[in-house]
Parts: structure tokens; C-alpha cells; sequence
């Protein structure tokens, strides 16, 4: 009998959450941004409830809307991501780490040694989520008056990926013999320098740092465009999406998974998660009237800024009560633009309806009972609409709460999640495969030397 398939959950903290009125909902914490405590405190609380992973979100520029708009966002300001999962490896056990870290405004040795780090520090916990960066005053913050082009973008990170996997590689995994007696530290037949010289990149290596416990730290991917779905298809072990409806899953996930095959890879070594936005309620009238209350506390000024970003133009000056004008093509994301226009137009909304919602959540949204949130969530999962999702909490602590406390055990108990978990490392707990190193095959003798003279 082929075993039931079991979601996959990650969650979403970005920083805390992605909704705009968060930090005002009763009960929640407007600090959580710059508090440790608050976020070993999340940390805790999803691995008690068996996710697989968290997902820092990161900013490398201020959000690029008007003041007045900015003034009102909570997601401004963050920690640093690579040094706050540090910090949560020291108070977690199992539950992965996932960060953003950007392919084009970073430096592949940078990345590679970081996420090293981060593996090692966790044992084996890391998970690299590769972006290129679709705000464009992002350039600004590093010496370019000008963001590259979306292509160019695209181009970059497939040979970005290509080196710093590569430099995941420089040390087989019995390099460091550490022989005491002939006082050698590593065997030079065990090190690889990746001298790599390329259209945009140019590496010398080795890394410095041994290989990852996990060989590579699982590759994640977000996006949904023609050329974020290439790249996935390429190269990633997660995807983090943004279809709003089933049937937009559907075809999302036959897409990637299909073009998979051209490349030599099977269907599973791919997790596709879309982003869910879930509110919990003891009755479905409860979770309506927890959201209801939650989309009243986004400002207008907040709004129309989140809809200026989503669709990678000025949106300040449309006519709030009338049709989503035509919206031209932008260097900003471009799954994020098509998302908001479909939106726009499956529910006939003016520009003001369409901001509020934006400027609250306007993706995928499960609102109601346990119960209800579970039949969706196997709905989508049964249907191959995915393999999980990515949690976006409508408000911390409660929401959070809400979810372990409530929803987890239902799925539980129809089988649809994990009660344990399964392996040491998020690769385990995923089920991907360790990766081979691409320059060594393991070794089948240890070496021997002889022992440094008195």
C-alpha cells in the first residue's frame, strides 16, 4: 500500500508577520521585531507543534513607499536574519532555518560561508532561500543608481548558485582527519579550490569552512514568474509560492514539477509551498470576525503604498472608487504585479477594495474552524495543488497559538502531518537526499602519515 502523503509547514515570519495591521491586533506584540525573547518564544512554540522549518524574510532597503505609508509598517525594521537563527539554533533542537540571502546584491563566498556556518552551528538545520531582489532602491544601498534588469537578475542567480554550491564542495567530508600523532590537520587531496571565472562572478576559493553537515543546506526558491519557475526547476528543493486558488495551484505545480524532468530530477527532490494565510476560530463566524477586525486596523495611506509595491508603480494617484486601471510592465517582481491584477479582476474590485486587501493579505486565505482549515489543507494536498505551505500568522503570539494548539492536532489526526519528527536535519525531515559532492567520491581507505619529528 503506498503511504499517505503527509504536508509539509513552514512558517513565515516576516518579520513577524506579513499583515499590516499585526502589531495593531489586541494581544499582539508591537515590539516583536527587536525581541529576542519574543522570537525564541515562536521558535519554541513551532517546534513544539512539529514544523519543518521557519522562514526569515529579509529587507535590504528601507520599504520603497511614501512616508506616510511607511510610517505605519511594522515590516520596516528587522534583525538581521542570519544572525537571529544563529541565535534560535542555540534554543531550538529540530526545526529548520531558513533565511533569505540575496543573489544579487550578495557575494557567493559571503553566502556560502554564512549558510555553512548556520549548518554547522544547527547541526544540520540551514536552508538558503535564493532570491534576486525585486525592490529596486535596494540598489541604491549598494553603489548602483540603477537595479538590474529582471533577466539579468535571473541570469546572475543560476551562476550564483552555481558557485557558492560548489563552494559547499571544496572540502570532502573526511578532509579534516585532525591526525594528532603526525600533526596533520586536513588532507590537501581532500581540498578542492573551485577557481571559477565566469559572465558575472569570479571565485578562487576553497571555502573556509568544512562541508555542511547537510551537504548543502536545503535550496529554497520564491517566486512564480517564467524565469522564477525556471530557476526552481533547476535547482530547488523548496519552492515558497503565492497561488490564491486551487485551480491557480494546480497548474503551478504541474508546470514546475514537469519541467523538472528535463533536468534529470524526480518530482519528490521538489517541495512546492504555497503561502497560507490562516485565521483560526472556534466557529467560522469567530475567524470572519477575528479577520474583519484585523483588516480594519490597515490604514489607507498603508494601503495604497503595499498596492504601489505590488504592482511596481505609483498607485497614489488612481481613483480609490473606480477599476484597477491598466498597469504597465516594471523592473519589480513580476509574479507579484500579475498576482494583484488577476486578483483585481476575478472579484471585480475598486482600487480602494483592492488595496485594503493587499494592504492586509491578498493571497491564499483559510479562515474558519480547525476543521474547515484541514479540509482545505487536504484539499489542496490530495489534489496536487501542493505539498504543504508556508503559515503566515495574522497576528502573534495568538494566531500562532491558534495554529499548533488547534489545527496541527486535526491534521494529525487524519494522518496529513507528522506527530515526530522524522530525521535529525531538515533534509531528513523533508525527505530530500543528502547531495554527493560533485569533486569527491567518498573515501574507502584513510590515509596515513607519518608522525611530525621531535
Amino acid at each position: 500500500m503506498t503511504p499517505q502523503r503527509q504536508l509539509r509547514l513552514g512558517a513565515f515570519l516576516r518579520p513577524v508577520s506579513l499583515h499590516t495591521g499585526a502589531w495593531r491586533y489586541p494581544g499582539a506584540f508591537p515590539d516583536a521585531n527587536f525581541s529576542f525573547p519574543h522570537y525564541k518564544r515562536f521558535a519554541r512554540k513551532l517546534e513544539a507543534g512539529k514544523f519543518d522549518a521557519l522562514f526569515l524574510a529579509d529587507h535590504l532597503a528601507v520599504l520603497n513607499m511614501p512616508i506616510d505609508g511607511l510610517k505605519r509598517s511594522a515590516t520596516t525594521p528587522s534583525f538581521e536574519p542570519m544572525t537571529l537563527l544563529a541565535a534560535l539554533a542555540a534554543v531550538t533542537d529540530h526545526i529548520g532555518l531558513i533565511a533569505t540571502a540575496s543573489t544579487t546584491y550578495g557575494e557567493p563566498f559571503h553566502v556560502a560561508r554564512q549558510f555553512a556556518s548556520l549548518d554547522h552551528i544547527s547541526n544540520g538545520r540551514a536552508g538558503w532561500n535564493l532570491v534576486t531582489t525585486s525592490n529596486p532602491d535596494v540598489a541604491l544601498n549598494f553603489g548602483r543608481e540603477e537595479h538590474l534588469a529582471h533577466g539579468e537578475r535571473y541570469e546572475r542567480a543560476r551562476e550564483f548558485f552555481e558557485v557558492v554550491t560548489g563552494l559547499w564542495d571544496s572540502w570532502a567530508d573526511d578532509a579534516f582527519i585532525r591526525d594528532v600523532e603526525a600533526g596533520v590537520f586536513f588532507d590537501p587531496a581532500r581540498m578542492h579550490v573551485l577557481n571559477h571565472r565566469g559572465p558575472e562572478l569570479s571565485v578562487r576559493g576553497p571555502l573556509n569552512i568544512a562541508r555542511p553537515v547537510q551537504g548543502w543546506p536545503v535550496i529554497v526558491q520564491a517566486g512564480s514568474s517564467e524565469a522564477g519557475r525556471q530557476i526552481a526547476a533547476e535547482t530547488a528543493e523548496a519552492v515558497f509560492t503565492g497561488q490564491a486558488t486551487l485551480a491557480e495551484g494546480q497548474k503551478f505545480y504541474a508546470d514546475v514539477k514537469s519541467r523538472m524532468e528535463r533536468y534529470g530530477r524526480s518530482r519528490d527532490e521538489l517541495k512546492i509551498m504555497p503561502g497560507c494565510f490562516v485565521v483560526v476560530g472556534a466557529t467560522a463566524e469567530e475567524a470572519r470576525e477575528k479577520r474583519a477586525l484585523l483588516d480594519s486596523l490597515v490604514h489607507y495611506d498603508s494601503a495604497i503604498a503595499s498596492l504601489s509595491i505590488a504592482l511596481g508603480t505609483d498607485a497614489s494617484g488612481f481613483d480609490p472608487d473606480a477599476p484597477l486601471p491598466e498597469i504597465p510592465e516594471s523592473n519589480a517582481s513580476k509574479s507579484g504585479r500579475e498576482r494583484t491584477i488577476a486578483l483585481a479582476a476575478r472579484e471585480n474590485l475598486t482600487v480602494r477594495q483592492l488595496a485594503q486587501r493587499l494592504g492586509g493579505y491578498g493571497g491564499l486565505a483559510m479562515v474558519g474552524t480547525p476543521k474547515m482549515i484541514a479540509d482545505e489543507m487536504e484539499a489542496w494536498l490530495t489534489g496536487e495543488g501542493c505539498d504543504g505551505f508556508n503559515i503566515m500568522f495574522p497576528f502573534l503570539p495568538a494566531g500562532l497559538d491558534d495554529f499548533v494548539d488547534h489545527v496541527v492536532p486535526e491534521l494529525q489526526r487524519r494522518g496529513l502531518f507528522r506527530t515526530d519528527y522524522e530525521g535529525a536535519t531538515l533534509r531528513e525531515n523533508l525527505g530530500l537526499k543528502r547531495p554527493e559532492n560533485r569533486f569527491f567520491a567518498k573515501a574507502t581507505e584513510p590515509r596515513t602519515y607519518e608522525p611530525v619529528s621531535g
